[in-house]
This record gives C-alpha cells, structure tokens and sequence, in this order.
C-alpha cells in the first residue's frame, strides 16, 4: 500500500535536497562579490608598535634646507718656491701666524752656485776685454792724433815754401818746375792732413760706438749676474703676505721643483663658509640667499656669494660670505651646519619627515582608518620640504593618520592590519 509522503513547507522547504543547487549557487554569489569588493588587494599583517604614526597637519611651512659647511679664509694665498732644490731648514711650523716677508724654509740648490760661479767669471773676462780694448783704442787714438800733428807741421812747412817759391817766381829767381814742385808738395800735404783729419773723426765715432756696445754688453752681464744672485736669495721661501701658515707639505731633504705647491697662506682678516649642497636644489639655489646658524648660543647671518655650478658625486658647492657679526676664535675647517632660506613661508598641508620616503620618493604613504586597526596604501603627491616636513600637494587631508616609518619590510602589500 503506498504511504502519502507530507510536502514540506515554509523555513523546512529550504533543507529540502531541491534546496542544495540555490545553496551552491548562493554560495559562489557571495565569493565571487567578495573577490570584486576585495579589488585583488594584498594584505599584511604586521606589529603595531613597531610602526611610527604621525598626524596630517596644516601650518606654516618654512622652506628652508639644513646644510653644514666649513670655515676657510676668504683669501689662500699658494707657496711655491720660485727656484727648486732640496729642503735644508725648516724655520716656521703649521698654524704659526706669520708676518710679510718672514722666511718660512731654505733651500739648497748646488747647480745654481755653480752657474753664479760661472757667471761671475764670465763677468770678469768680459770686463778684461773691455778693458784691453779701451787701452788699444785709446793707444790708436794717440798715434792717429799723433800722425794728425806731423802732417799739419808738414802743411806749413810746404805751404811756406810754396810760398816763398812763389814770390822767387814772380821775380824769375827759380824755375818754373822748382815752383810747381813746392805748389804740388803744399797740395798733397794738405790733402794728407785733412784725409788724417777725417780719419780721426771715423775712429772717434766708431770708437764711441764700439764702447757704448760693450758698455751695454758689460751692463747687462752685471744685471744678470745680479739677477742670478737674486735667485740664489729665491732659495729662502718667504710669506708673501701677513697671515697664517696653513699647510706646508714638505720634509727635510725633499727635492721640490720650481712653482711646486709647498704650503698656503691663510689671510685672517676674512672668513668664508664652503658649504657642499644636494643637487636637488641646484635650480633653486642662487647668490643672494640668506642663511642663518648658531654657534656658542649666538645667532649669525650669512648669504650666498657664490654658486659653483659643476656637481660632484652629487653635490655642487656653495660660498658663503658674514653679513653681520663673526663668531670669536674661527679657525679654518671648524664646521658650521646653516639654515638656508630658499623661499617665503606659506599655508601648506604637512606630514613629518621619515623614512617612508627612502622606499615611495613620496609618491605614495599608508593611510590609518578610523578605527586605527589597518592602514591602506594611497598615492599623494609632495612638493617642497625642509629638515622637519614634506609639503603634501595632493592626496591628504588634515586630521588624517598616516605611517612615516621605514616600508622596507612590506614589499609591495596595499593593506597593513595591525
């Protein structure tokens, strides 16, 4: 006999085996709308407390940098020997203040007594040939002065004769050859004497000339021998002005060659700050900047005087000169750390700095939620920053939390949950 099974109804119907295939698809429903909502995001879980949290703020932002630069003298003056030779003394140590002309070390230089030697006699056999010459020119300047008088003696003798021939003449009392011999005599006497004459003026002239020249000559050997001399007073190295010495790089019996770098003199009556600068801020650091520091409890004012513009490992040089007051008892390399102003104060949203920064370069932090239990990864956008905040542009809020520790150890996860 067959029995009516009871048609189930109500809550009881949902349990029945028709009910399985709409619990399976429910099922898949739901995990697939969790996978949408989840978005293919990465989870992390991680210790809270080994986390920094810092507020989203909204202030004044200062746009400065901190940098730290070293004291140098406004003017280094290079010691360089003008002469080379072996280091004999050493006279003045490193941090010695020095006046002009102080000797600072000596050098000796063999070869160079060698050439005053050598030029010392030079000197002198020049000096004796002038000396020969002028006597030989003196001696022929009397035997052509000499040759001079016997041919004017001669002159009148001939002319007298001449003379009285011709008076004999005119009374027929000598022949007529007899009177034109003496006239002939008279003629070539006179012509001797005034070629003798002529002569003597050509020997004064080129003798004159001939002793200026050597005069010359022997005028500059005595400059160069005294030029030499000077040379050999160039083997003491002097300060050249009043100051410090700074450096000196040499021992007892090196050799240093002429013009080789030897030491500085620092001058002491101005100072500067050299300052080494990220080249980040190459576009925005100019002449004129002002800068400020602290030293002993004081507050000193600087500014840029100049910007050298070649970058080196990742640096460029700046100079920076007092505006006011200097601090007592400088010394050349003490470090000075600045407050560089690079523009105005301004409004701004701000974050404290961190190490965050090292893994995003700012492109993207870790948002706390309002329960504080997790953090999710949302991108910002910095602009400026000073030793103390980032300028957020975009993509915070004041009020907000947000994670300013190291992200090293969180890969590449979206959702920290603590």
């Amino acid at each position: 006999m067959d029995r009516v099974l009871e048609q189930k109804k109500g809550f009881r119907k949902a349990f029945t085996r028709k009910a399985v295939p709409y619990w399976l698809g429910a099922f898949v429903l739901i995990f697939v709308v969790y996978l949408i909502a989840r978005g293919n995001q990465k989870t992390l879980r991680i210790d809270g407390k080994s986390i920094t949290v810092s507020d989203v703020t909204k202030g004044e932002f200062k746009d400065y940098i901190r940098i730290n630069g070293q004291v140098q003298p406004m003017v280094t003056i290079q010691l360089s020997p003008m002469e080379g030779g072996v280091v004999e003394q050493i006279l003045i140590e490193e941090g010695t203040t020095v006046r002009q002309g102080d000797p600072i070390l000596r050098l000796r230089n063999d070869n160079l007594d060698l050439q005053i030697l050598n030029a010392e006699a030079d000197l002198a056999e020049k000096e004796n040939i002038l000396r020969n010459t002028m006597i030989s020119m003196e001696q022929q300047k009397l035997s052509v002065r000499k040759e001079r008088l016997a041919l004017e003696m001669e002159v009148q003798r001939n002319r007298r004769t001449y003379e009285q021939y011709k008076a004999l003449y005119s009374d027929k009392l000598v022949s007529r050859d007899e009177y034109l011999k003496a006239e002939e005599d008279y003629n070539l006497s006179l012509k001797n004497y005034q070629l003798t004459k002529e002569r003597e003026r050509q020997d004064s002239l080129y003798r004159s000339v001939e002793i200026q020249q050597m005069n010359e000559s022997l005028s500059n050997m005595r400059m160069n021998m005294s030029m030499i001399r000077e040379r050999k007073n160039n083997l003491t190295v002097k300060a050249p002005i009043d100051g410090e010495l700074g450096l000196l790089d040499v021992v007892l019996g090196q050799n240093v060659s002429a013009g080789m770098k030897v030491g500085q003199i620092n001058n002491l009556a101005s100072y500067k700050i050299e300052a080494k600068i990220d080249e980040h801020y190459i576009d925005r650091v100019t002449a004129g900047l002002s800068a400020t520091f602290e030293r002993q409890g004081e507050t000193y004012g600087a500014e840029i005087r100049k910007v050298y513009p070649e970058v080196r490992e990742g640096k460029f040089q700046a100079d920076f000169r007092f505006t006011g007051a200097q601090p007592d008892n400088m010394r050349s390399g003490q470090t000075y750390y600045l407050n560089l102003q690079l523009g105005q104060s301004e409004e701004a949203v701000l974050i404290p700095r961190g190490a965050f920064y090292q893994k995003t370069g700012g492109q993207w932090i870790y948002v706390m939620d309002a329960s504080g239990s997790k953090a999710t990864k949302r991108k910002i956008k910095i602009g400026r920053q000073n030793p103390q905040y980032f300028e957020v542009l975009e993509g915070l809020n004041p009020g907000e939390k947000v994670i300013t520790s190291g992200y090293d150890t969180y890969g590449d996860s979206d959702v920290l949950v603590f």
